[in-house]
Order: structure tokens, then sequence, then C-alpha cells
């Protein structure tokens, strides 16, 4: 049968492919966020100090700054069913190292494995769900993924109270973040096997990456680049300290392993709630850039307020809440009106790259910085030079975030404060 002949997939097997490539991406996150809660451990049993534990989360990043290009070119170059299926075992080899001993060096190398596959699973997981969603139904199908995604992180954040007795050993943590990284090749395998049974029965889309083509880069605008440094600016204050959320809670507020994951796991649990909610907000109200000031300036106190009080945690955790779910339901979307459709890739691609380069660096200086300050239960002042810092970059993301809407009310400006705007520019 010629394939413009063949029906399109049914709504029900989309949904079957939609629930594998989302199982696969809750074995990512868990993996990922399952370091925060050993930070303590990790410390007492083998002696780590923080600049080690900022390099093992930090090392993740690495090979992020570049997985844009080359997974990416890989999809291209083999198909998708093969590109999932080899950024599947990665996260399957990477956590088995980290697990292996005790070393630091050896850990390093299988986050630095983990992170090779991890965000080229992402990329590969994107383009699987372009080629099988269209119109309405991607964003709803993205949302999907996303929030199914982020219960890995929730998952993995509160194990220290539904696996309690595996916190007694460095290892037994990591052992069960090996079995859900498994979920990474079993989405793979079963994807594989969907896929060719579709190719001969269904007509499928074209699958599409962000790649970044370079020669576009000096073509983007100013508001652009304000929204790639606010976009630096708020992930390097969210996700480093998370990284030491954990034993910042434990040893600076007497919490414990149990509350300080849940703590920092309200970060999560407020983005799979608030960020569809924020997003009909926007859509409602424009004011992108004034959302986004609102929500940077947010950070600026919290900090400083944890650092220097004893105030009930969880008016900090639920004041970084709301900023971590409404800026990316802003900040992503803002993109589509400033860059040409045709550019969106590259656009995405090149946010990604600057992104973790930023995340890279700022795991490195907050592990350098509660070092430096001696930071531990003895001595929870050490860690304010760390909370300064992420104080600071909620500061610069106001100032970017002010530029660009100093911008958007210019001459040059693309509607993003305005209530209804193109869908993207063509």
């Amino acid at each position: 049968m010629p394939e413009t002949a063949l029906p399109e997939p049914s709504r029900v097997y989309r949904w079957m492919v939609l629930i594998i490539v989302s199982i696969a991406m809750f074995g990512n996150y868990y993996v990922y966020d399952a370091l925060s809660p050993l930070a303590d451990v990790l410390k007492q049993q083998l002696g780590f100090t923080d600049s080690n534990i900022g390099l093992l989360q930090a090392i993740y990043s690495f090979p992020n700054i570049f997985t844009v290009v080359i997974g990416g070119f890989i999809i291209d170059r083999i198909g998708l069913r093969k590109s999932l299926m080899i950024f599947g075992v990665l996260c399957l080899i990477g956590p088995a190292i980290t697990a292996m001993a005790g070393h630091l060096w050896l850990m390093a190398t299988g986050r630095l494995i983990f992170g090779m596959g991890a965000e080229s699973l992402i990329v590969a997981v994107t383009a699987a769900l372009a080629r099988w969603f269209k119109g309405k139904e991607l964003s709803f199908a993205f949302g999907i993924n996303l929030t199914i995604a982020r219960l890995g992180s929730f998952a993995a954040l509160n194990s220290p109270t539904w696996a309690r007795s595996a916190y007694a050993n460095w290892r037994w943590p990591f052992l069960i973040s090996l079995a859900f990284s498994t979920l990474c090749v079993f989405g793979a395998v079963v994807y594989w096997i969907m896929e060719v049974y579709a190719e001969k029965n269904y007509r499928l889309g074209e699958a599409s990456t962000d790649k970044v083509v370079f020669a576009d880069l000096f073509k983007f605008g100013v508001s652009y680049w304000y929204i790639v440094a606010l976009c630096v600016t708020f992930y390097s204050g969210i996700f480093p300290f998370q990284t030491f959320a954990v034993k910042f809670f434990e040893e600076a507020h007497g919490t414990s392993r149990e509350t300080g994951g849940f703590l920092s796991s309200i970060l999560t649990l407020f983005a799979m709630i608030a960020t569809p909610l924020f997003g009909l907000l926007v859509d409602r109200i424009g004011k992108r850039a004034v959302l986004m000031m609102f929500a940077s300036l947010l950070l600026i106190p919290v900090y400083l307020i944890m650092a220097y009080t004893q105030i009930n945690l969880y008016i900090p955790m639920i004041m970084m809440g709301v900023a971590f779910s409404l800026i990316p339901a802003v900040m992503w979307p803002s993109v589509a009106y400033i860059v040409d459709q045709s550019k969106l890739g590259t656009a995405y691609g090149l946010m990604a790259m600057i992104q973790n380069s930023g995340l890279f660096l700022f795991n490195l200086l907050i592990g350098w910085a509660n070092d430096y300050g001696n930071a531990s239960a003895t001595n929870p002042a050490g860690y304010r030079l760390g909370m300064w810092i992420f104080s600071i970059l909620g500061f610069l993301g106001v100032f970017f975030a002010f530029l660009l809407r100093q911008r958007e009310n210019g001459p040059h400006g693309h509607g993003l404060e305005t209530i209804t705007t193109a869908s993207a520019k063509t």
C-alpha cells in the first residue's frame, strides 16, 4: 500500500507512544535528582566536600553544552528509534558506574556518561512527540510528558521518606536510581517495536530536532539575548541550590533528611501543577516581561531569609515554587514571538547550550563557596556566601527582565506585553 494511502495513527496508539516515552523520561529525571538527598551521606561516609558534590552535579551539565548539536546530528543520521536506544543505554551505563565504587572520579565519570545520554534522550523524545502529535494535541502531549517526567524528580527528592532504610549506606540509593534508569532502556525498546509496526501500518510525520545552525546565531534580536540571559541567571539560581538544598536544610535548619527532601521537592510539585495555570494566565493578561520581573524579584529575598533567619521554611520554598512555575511558563514560549519560526530549533538549542554552561559553572562555584565558608551543622553561617550568590542572580534576573520590558515597549518590540500576539514570527 502506498504511504499516502496509509491511515493516520489511531489516538489510542499515539497515547501509548506518549506513555512509553514519558516512562523513559521518568527514569531520566529520577537519576538526575537522586544525588541531592545523598549529599550529607556522601560527606559522612566517603568524606566528600561540597566542592566534590558540586562537581558530581556540574559534570552532568558539561556534555549538555554540546549534546543539542551532537544529539540532533545523531538523530538525523540514524533515526529516532536507534537514537533513543543509544541514549537510553547511556542513561543506564552512567548510573551503573556511579554506583560501582566510592571513588570521586569514577562516580563523576558515571555522571558524565549519564549526562551525555540524558539530555540527548530529551531531544529525541521531543522529536518523537513532534512526529506523533500535531496542532493543539502537541502542546498537551508535551505537558503530559513533562508532568510524568517531573514525577521522577518528585520521587527522587522524596526517596528519604519512602526508602528511608536505603540511606544507611551511600550505595543503596544509587542502586535504586540504577533500577529506575532501566526505564530509559525499557522505553527505548518498546518505542522501537511500536515505531517499526507503525511504519508498516500508519502514515507518520517527519521527526524534527533542536539543531544549532551557527550561521543563524547573529540574526537573533536584542530581546532574544535578554531572554537567554534571564534563562541562565534564573536556572543557575534554582538547580545548583537544589544540589545542596537537602544538606542545607539539615545543617542550617536542623530538619530531617525526609523533611529536607520534601521541602526541595516543593519546587517540582509547584511546577507540575502551576506552570500550565500560569500559561493560561499570561495568555489572558499579556505582560510577559513584567511577570518575569516579578518572578525574579521573588528569588532575591528567599535565600537571604533562609540564610539569616529560622523562618518556617515552607514560606520561602513556596515563593521559589511560584517563581519556578511562572518563569518557564512565560520565558520559553516568549522565544516563539521573537524568533522566526524557521529558526526556533536553533534558538532553543542555543538557549540550552548556554543554560547548561551556567549550570556547570554555578554548581562548581556554590560547592566552592560552601567549602570556603566551612559550611556545616556547627557552622551554618558558612552557607551565606552561596546564598548571596543566588540572591545576586535573582537581582540580575530582574535587571534583564527590566531591559526586556523596556525593549518590548519601544519601537523594536514584538508584542510580548500585549494580550494577543502572533503565534510566531514568519
